[in-house]
């Protein structure tokens, strides 16, 4: 057969059956072909090294299944972005709705956000998710790109063919309020290390049901955050109550409390807000606000084919959330004088 380009025509050939028989293997549509010939077909593709050509006939079609998950590396992750645990598991939950959907995922980190359209020019996606991306500029990539996305808590007008999908971020952080209130805590702190965006919501959130509640802006590098909170130790001390804006920082911020022979939630109690998994498995367990990722994924993929389709009037979608009640905060009548 020589070293040239393999052909379906010499490959159905060589197995004494149809060109379109080889075709509809490739493709996945067997149904009609009986198992006998599909395994016969496949060992030969595979013999052949025509399996990795794949790539490129789903890349020339219409439909290209692939979804592009696009997170932002922000410096707050410190280089580990997929590592942050809110990450991993929106990823994971994505991955699992996009297989389910028959679709195909393409992961990419950047914080270059002009990378975005030749990225999803390039692999012919059908639709894209983006998260981290707060107050980009998705007009510009709207233009740029004609493939329809959904943006994971983004601050923007939405139109055309993108939908933005956000939790309930404010009313969290009243959720978070009115459970510490009826503890009986007044003194509450809240630590960010930005107040725009969700975080910001959070905390207004939080303002609502307790008007004086502080907002701590903090480093987002860890080895900065503890030299930070130890110089502001006497200050946080006067807080009965933290509420953090990510579990990540509020993890962090009890681990600082113990380093310095503060006790949770004996002294200081503690919220935090995603209800990853590690919560259940941190002492004291950590009470949080829930965001369901699943519920998210599972949307943002039906949704990307309402876009593809013309079908989705929605444009901006908002999901409820919930708090979990654990370990990390107790009465405040139990706080030390």
């Amino acid at each position: 057969m020589g070293c040239g380009r393999i052909r379906i025509v010499d490959l159905a050939d060589e197995l004494g059956v149809s060109t379109a028989t080889v075709s509809n293997v490739i493709h996945g549509k067997t149904k009609k072909i009986s198992d006998e010939t599909v395994k016969r077909v496949q060992q030969l593709l595979e013999e052949r090294q025509y399996i990795p050509s794949m790539a490129g006939i789903l890349l020339a079609q219409n439909d290209s299944k692939i979804i592009g998950v696009v997170i932002n590396d922000h410096e707050k992750y410190e280089g580990h972005t997929l590592e942050d645990q809110f990450i991993s598991a929106s990823v994971n939950a994505l991955a699992k709705e996009i297989q389910q959907a028959g679709k195909f995922l393409m992961l990419k980190v950047t914080d270059n956000w002009d990378e975005i359209p030749k990225f999803a020019s390039m692999w012919n996606m059908e639709g894209m998710v983006l998260i981290g991306y707060c107050q980009q500029d998705y007009k510009k990539l709207r233009e740029q790109t004609h493939i329809p996305f959904v943006v994971y808590d983004g601050y923007m007008e939405s139109s055309g063919n993108l939908v933005n999908i956000e939790v309930d971020h404010f009313d969290g952080g009243a959720q978070v309020g009115r459970y510490l209130k009826n503890k009986g805590h007044r003194a509450v702190l809240c630590i960010s290390d930005n107040n725009i965006c969700m975080d910001l919501e959070r905390f207004m959130g939080l303002k609502s049901e307790i008007p004086n509640a502080e907002l701590m802006i903090i480093p987002m590098e860890q080895e900065a955050r503890t030299i930070f909170y130890m110089e502001r130790l006497q200050e946080i001390k006067k807080y009965s109550a933290v509420f953090a804006v990510s579990d990540s920082y509020a993890m962090d911020m009890i681990q600082f409390l113990k380093s310095v022979d503060i006790s949770v939630p004996e002294d200081i109690s503690v919220v935090g807000f995603d209800n990853v998994r590690e919560c259940k498995k941190f002492v004291p367990a950590l009470t949080t606000i829930k965001q369901d990722n699943k519920q998210r994924a599972a949307l943002a993929v039906k949704i990307l084919n309402q876009l593809r389709n013309g079908e989705c009037i929605e444009k901006h979608v908002m999901l409820p959330v919930t708090l979990i009640e654990r370990d990390s905060v107790c009465d405040v009548k139990m706080h030390k004088e």
